[in-house]
């Protein structure tokens, strides 16, 4: 047991220091490209942090279960918009909506992150709607770069310049590595306590596939409130909840058939689909999310994980 939690306090210290030097990193190329930091978290770390979630989806096409990588897909975003994303508000005394994520952006972000919800309504998802949720990334990921001008940003650097970017990219894969690793591990040792303990298998399973393959991002929440820089993690979540619309479509290609939900995701596509429309109310109404408002957004999570506890404990 002691060996346990030595390993476990051990994995939370080294997300700790992958956070921090992911972060740093962020900071700097933001700097070397004249971009803000919310841009480049947004499309590096967006990408980067979604590894765990593609890892998932790959192995789901190769036994066969499509619906694994459905369901985790929506929860993941479902847990970003409820969960991570006001938590950062709530810790950081509000969260002020960027630039660009302003406007044109918000709408078109909040659009592509639900399209797999959408996608999946009517139990089915085809080829189809595979094709429209990679154009809604595309579409995103162009809106962005235009309004920031991020090619032209890159393509004037200089050679010298060009090198410190390179270094300030490997330290944040470097950075992510160590959280995965220590992510890897902190799953390891909660389901050890789980059992040690006797807790629930249903509440542990439910609280970990969610919140298992979003460590990474939780990470981030909690040293850029000490790093005093929570526009690094707001892009990183906002990234990584339209990285993951473009693995469902992607995925779905790759599966090659159409994925029947014989499962049911209504009370997740239900809460994800409410979730963003009032989270798009509140960060357009006054380009920032506050306290209250991120509040509002965690009670319905809460209110999520209640109504998936009593249905769990009703079809038991």
């Amino acid at each position: 047991m002691l060996e346990n939690f030595i390993i476990y306090l051990a994995s939370f210290i080294g997300i700790w220091i992958g956070a921090g030097l992911a972060i740093k990193s962020v900071e700097k190329l933001s700097r070397s490209l004249r971009i803000s930091s919310f841009i480049v978290s947004f499309l590096v770390l967006g990408f980067f942090t979604s590894v765990s979630e593609l890892s998932v989806g790959v192995n789901a096409v190769m036994v066969n279960d499509p619906e694994i990588y459905v369901g985790n897909l929506i929860g993941a975003s479902l847990v970003i918009f409820l969960m991570i994303i006001p938590l950062l508000a709530i810790g950081a005394n509000g969260l002020k909506i960027n630039q660009g994520f302003q406007g044109l952006n918000l709408l078109v972000s909040v659009i592509v992150i639900a399209a797999p919800a959408i996608l999946s309504m009517d139990g089915k998802i085809d080829r189809f709607d595979s094709i429209i949720a990679i154009i809604l990334y595309f579409f995103l990921v162009i809106c962005i770069q235009t309004k920031k001008n991020l090619l032209e940003s890159v393509a004037n650097l200089k050679k010298s310049q060009s090198t410190k970017l390179l270094r300030e990219l490997v330290k944040i894969i470097l950075g992510i590595i160590i959280i995965f690793i220590a992510s890897r591990f902190i799953v390891d040792q909660t389901l050890y306590f789980s059992k040690a303990l006797q807790i629930s298998p249903f509440l542990i399973s439910l609280l970990l596939i969610s919140i298992g393959t979003n460590i990474p991002e939780l990470s981030l929440t909690v040293r850029s409130i000490f790093m005093k820089n929570n526009q690094i993690a707001f892009g990183d979540y906002v990234g990584s909840a339209a990285f993951n619309t473009f693995l469902f479509g992607l995925l779905t290609l790759v599966y090659g058939k159409p994925v029947y939900l014989t499962n049911s995701y209504f009370g997740s596509l239900l809460f994800l689909g409410a979730g963003l429309l009032i989270f798009y109310y509140l960060a357009k109404k006054d380009h920032v999310i506050s306290r209250v408002d991120g509040l509002v957004l965690l009670l319905i999570y809460v209110a999520f994980l209640l109504v998936e506890i009593v249905l769990g404990k009703a079809s038991a």
